[in-house]
């Protein structure tokens, strides 16, 4: 929608004090066509030609003659004002007087617009904190400065109906959210596929293909943007922790942190040199590397615009779960960016291991909230899976 506005004391229309002497009367009828009405009276001289001078004044009533009004019409839905002009005014045998006011320019007020392409939904906007807890699980998500949360979780128990086998992931998307949630809803679908299609010993192949044809069906979507991943996949005593991106895996072991997952960035040598082989570059641009001067990330699921560099094989490391190992996070780098993995792993075993009543749902609001008073200001997710529930 854009609308024109003429005020009268704009810079565009500044009458002087000798040509306008009446208030300008705006009338706006309540009326289906709405019409704005701009009444204005201007001052004609009452000198005649032959007079050596020809003075104007506002303060004498008898100077002023009334003058031809002119209007704006502004019919619903309004679509800018319609040109108009002044009549002039003249006295019987003298010159007409004309007077000329420039249109003012056109004030263009865009509709908010989210990043993921479209208008940004009430629930979109209204989300700013999800939480979940299920069977071995607990997930806190929490939106940043933007208009609208781009993170997204997934969560899959009983798989097959074994209670010892289970989908976790977290997904951080970036110019927009499509990609984070068809990750969301497809990747655990196309991992276990890939599994049960092959030996148990190609494993992390069958998630690396998982990965690449989530990838490829996202690119053949009508979307952009891009998202990070992280996911554990449990069965069979083993957890198969796979990312693409910056989202993190970190493993409490007898209370002490290990990251499962190496952020994939554009300041990793080894990630810098795939790019430049495949002819892009990497510059740092207020202290972050990015690709081409535009993304932070080296891999993730989507990006077609960056696709040649931008892949989504992910690395993936397969653990045995033992008595030992207490409890999995997987955290969006809105988490990691401030919070450090003893830190995550100290303030979760605080409220979960050693107390009367574990409670999982709060360490992950106390991990986000932790990170947003060090001054984060994106999207944050968490979530903490209890590993004792799959030995």
């Amino acid at each position: 929608m854009s609308c024109s506005v003429a005020v009268s004391n704009s810079p565009v229309f500044s009458p002087s004090a000798n040509l306008f002497c009446s208030k300008t009367s705006v009338s706006i009828p309540s009326s289906p066509a709405e019409t704005i009405a701009l009444t204005l009276t201007h001052l004609k001289s009452t000198q005649s030609p032959s007079s050596s001078s020809t003075t104007s004044s506002c303060s004498s009533p008898s100077s002023l003659s009334p003058c031809s009004p002119f209007r704006f019409r502004l019919q619903k839905p309004p679509s800018g004002l319609s040109s108009s002009s002044l009549a002039s005014a003249s006295a019987s045998g003298s010159a007409a007087t004309v007077l000329k006011r420039k249109r003012p320019m056109r004030l263009d007020i865009p509709v908010a617009m989210g990043f993921g392409g479209g208008p940004v939904t009430s629930r979109a906007v209204e989300e700013a904190e999800v939480e979940r807890e299920g069977y071995g699980y607990s997930v806190y998500c929490k939106r940043g400065r933007r208009e609208a949360m781009e993170d997204r979780f997934s969560a899959v128990v009983d798989i097959e109906g074994d209670p010892k086998q289970a989908f976790f992931g977290i997904f951080d998307g970036h110019g927009g959210a499509k990609a984070a949630e068809f990750a969301a809803g497809n990747l655990d679908k196309n991992i276990l596929d890939e599994v049960v299609s092959r030996d148990e010993k190609e494993i992390e192949d069958a998630v690396k293909h998982g990965y690449l044809n989530t990838d490829a069906q996202f690119l053949r979507e009508d979307f952009r943007g891009g998202s990070c991943c992280v996911t554990a996949l449990i069965r069979k005593g083993n957890v198969v922790v796979s990312n693409a991106g910056d989202c993190r895996a970190v493993m409490s072991r007898g209370g002490v942190a290990e990251a499962l997952t190496t952020d994939h960035r554009p300041s990793r040598e080894d990630e810098k040199d795939r790019i430049e082989s495949l002819g892009g570059y990497v510059d740092l641009i207020h202290g972050t590397w990015r690709i081409q001067g535009s993304l932070a990330v080296s891999r993730g699921i989507g990006d077609r615009d960056l696709k040649q560099w931008v892949i989504a094989e992910p690395d993936t490391k397969i653990v045995t779960i033992k008595p030992v190992d207490e409890f999995l996070i997987l955290a969006s780098d809105g988490l990691w960016d401030k919070v450090r993995n003893q830190e995550a792993v100290d303030l979760a075993r605080s409220l979960c291991i050693g107390v009367e009543k574990a409670d999982p749902l709060s360490a992950c609001k106390k991990l986000a909230d932790l990170a947003v008073s060090r001054g984060s200001c994106d999207d944050i997710s968490v979530m903490l899976i209890h590993l004792g529930r799959y030995v």
